[in-house]
């Protein structure tokens, strides 16, 4: 099952999803494709992260 720990690395990853498509289309302001690009880019970053800190999370608790 999903703890608090996944829920809040899946909303980053979808927070910095919204802000790329935000960014890229700029909706609200004028568009800046490149901000769009770099932001998108965090989204598999966050969640690779996340992995990572939980595999070492729970290698911890196994030793």
């Amino acid at each position: 099952m999903f703890t608090k720990g996944h829920w809040m690395i899946l909303a980053a990853a979808f927070l910095s999803f919204l802000f790329s498509v935000s960014l890229w289309f700029g909706f609200g302001m004028s568009a800046n494709k490149e901000a769009g690009l770099f932001v998108g880019i965090w989204v598999p970053s966050i969640l690779s992260a996340g992995t990572y800190f939980q595999q070492a999370a729970r290698g911890k608790r196994n030793v």
